[in-house]
């Protein structure tokens, strides 16, 4: 889903700690701004589709995990500093991310990206298209020659077109729907892109024992349907077949 990160980053540092002994702290990095996925609640906690599914994926392989949030532009360089551990942030898996950092296998095949404007007549790709910086929407339109207007943030997006900055936003379309569910102002477009691999876990290359763990809780909340069963319930994407 979300999107490209192209940041320099440093050579990854060497974890130091002992995924598999039981008593390391894995620290789970997500954005806290991406509405189903993951997002602030009311509390001031991490909520959302990836944090029920971070906590069941570390209770699963017996992990103590806690969550830590970033700002989406630089996401992936802290990964690699070791600020956390992992990325859960409705990160889509594509190739130039994967020459930084490297993946888990998908927990959510690819969501649809769609666009929202004030009007069902707006045609983006003759106007101005608002996306949030360093994603694979932001990449597609800029691949397009369309004009591209890039904020750090999603909400960032969604005021522009209000404010008349931008005609269109693109995004992903279960967080476009979430965004204007109950209100008449911003409108879904009937255009959709089918971008990305799905979504996975980022980890630090040096990380594959914790990389294989996670993938072993991935496939068994597969197996049993409880990932299908998450999905549907945060409606973030289609289900696995």
């Amino acid at each position: 889903m979300k999107n490209l990160i192209l940041a320099t980053a440093a050579v990854a540092l060497t974890s130091t700690m002992a995924f598999a002994d039981g008593h390391s702290v894995v620290r789970m990095g997500t954005e806290g701004a991406y509405a189903p996925w993951n997002f602030i609640n009311d509390a001031g906690e991490v909520d959302g589709f990836e944090r029920e599914l971070g906590d069941e994926l570390c209770a699963r392989a017996e992990l103590t995990c806690e969550w830590v949030t970033n700002e989406w532009d630089s996401i992936i360089p802290n990964l690699v500093s070791g600020n956390y551990d992992t990325i859960i942030a409705g990160m889509s898996v594509t190739d130039e991310r994967d020459e930084i950092i490297d993946f888990t296998m998908a927990y959510t095949p690819a969501d649809p990206t769609s666009f929202v404007a004030l009007s069902m007549d707006v045609d983006p790709a003759a106007g101005v298209v608002a996306a949030q910086t360093g994603t694979i929407q932001a990449a597609y339109i800029a691949d397009q020659g369309w004009t591209l207007v890039e904020f750090a943030t999603p909400e960032e997006t969604l005021a522009a077109v209000r404010a008349g900055e931008a005609d269109a936003v693109f995004a992903d379309k279960s967080f476009l729907a979430a965004a204007i569910e109950g209100q008449s102002e911003l409108m879904m477009l009937e255009q959709e892109v089918s971008l990305g691999a799905g979504v996975g876990m980022g980890i630090r290359e040096s990380d594959n024992e914790l990389r294989d763990t996670f993938n072993t809780a991935i496939q068994s909340m597969k197996d049993d349907g409880s990932l299908n069963a998450l999905i549907e319930k945060w409606e973030v994407a289609s289900t696995f077949e």
